[in-house]
């Protein structure tokens, strides 16, 4: 199982103090916490795309490429690239430039994400928002075939053998399909023979074990072979030395972060109890000492017949940088450790 990190580079008050600091702050802690994440061995880092004014990430492939002059060995990767409204064109001439830039350690995480700031921003309707992801994805995996495409869509002028420059080092360019709890999503995957990467970010985790079947199944009779058909899990998580402090730690920021989502969606608030239940052994939340973290992802791992990613969100909690770096040396010293000797390693 690779064990990475997903950022959203978060610039909210920190919720105890009410403190924020400057962009061009976080986006040095962000670049300091993805060096850190190399160095302790961690498999890879992505990072989202939103377009509000609590989140950094809008031109994630420009951050991925700043981290790639910093790092090594691990894969930097969108989580997610909001397909529906971006341009497939440029999508892949970006991750291809990350590609070459980083010596071949680039992944496209493609989704439609969970937010609609996009499509007004971009001039594009939302009741299109199924058929433009489709179309697009289509169109960025055309992309990887060859250097001169011939494609035709709906919501898109036509190609007709012009060059997509430059070329990627990897062959083909990774793209994983992110998704949330959509039957369909699941099985377009499969029929792509796509990795999967799947948020799970309530509940209980096993619930996802027939839609991840799903997805299976559908790679199966699509004539894909079964060791292709990878899943991946993004997961809220924070690991710190204790169990109440790992609690005590990422509680305000997560209420915080959520309530706020919640008004916008019609959720209630989020209550203490609710989120200590998510920390249970059966729930969603990987919020605990690293001991602890290490037994739940085993148990994640046999409950969906084996996942072979598994990504931390922890900058949605607005944690302290130095949190945040603790946090990330324990993952690559503790947990990632007890992962590997458990699980047959995979390769990257």
């Amino acid at each position: 199982m690779q064990i990475g990190i997903d950022s959203f580079a978060a610039l909210v008050p920190d919720p105890i103090t009410g403190q924020t600091v400057t962009a061009q702050q976080r986006i040095a802690h962000l670049l300091e916490e993805i060096k850190l994440a190399d160095e302790v061995g961690l498999d890879q880092f992505g990072l989202g795309e939103h377009h509000r004014s609590e989140y950094l990430d809008s031109a994630p492939a420009v951050i991925l490429a700043a981290a790639a002059s910093i790092t090594k060995n691990i894969r930097l990767t969108s989580a997610v690239t909001v397909l529906s409204a971006a341009e497939p064109v440029r999508v892949f001439q970006e991750f291809a430039t990350l590609d070459l830039i980083s010596g071949g350690r680039a992944e496209i995480v493609a989704g439609r994400g969970s937010f609609i700031e996009s499509f007004p921003l971009f001039g594009l309707k939302l009741e299109d928002y199924d058929d433009l992801f489709a179309e697009k994805l289509d169109l960025l995996l055309t992309l990887r075939e060859s250097n001169n495409i011939h494609w035709s869509g709906k919501h898109r002028a036509a190609l007709t053998g012009q060059g997509v420059f430059p070329r990627p080092l990897q062959n083909p360019l990774p793209v994983w399909l992110g998704v949330g709890g959509t039957p369909e999503s699941f099985a377009r995957a499969g029929m792509l023979g796509l990795p999967l990467m799947v948020a799970i970010i309530g509940g209980e985790p096993h619930r996802f074990r027939p839609l991840i079947d799903l997805y299976r199944e559908a790679g199966k009779q699509a004539g894909h072979a079964p060791d292709s058909l990878k899943v991946g899990i993004h997961a809220l998580g924070y690991v710190t030395d204790t169990d109440q402090q790992a609690s005590d730690d990422f509680f305000p920021g997560y209420a915080e972060a959520f309530t706020k989502i919640g008004r916008e969606r019609g959720w209630p608030p989020v209550t203490r109890s609710q989120f200590e239940a998510l920390r249970r052994p059966t729930g969603a939340l990987m919020v605990s000492d690293p001991e602890t973290v290490a037994a739940k992802l085993l148990r994640m791992d046999e409950a969906l017949g084996g996942i072979s990613r598994i990504s931390f969100q922890m900058s949605v909690a607005a944690l302290h940088h130095d949190k945040l770096l603790h946090a990330i040396e324990l993952l690559g010293t503790r947990v990632a450790p007890i992962i590997r000797k458990a699980l047959p390693a995979l390769p990257k």
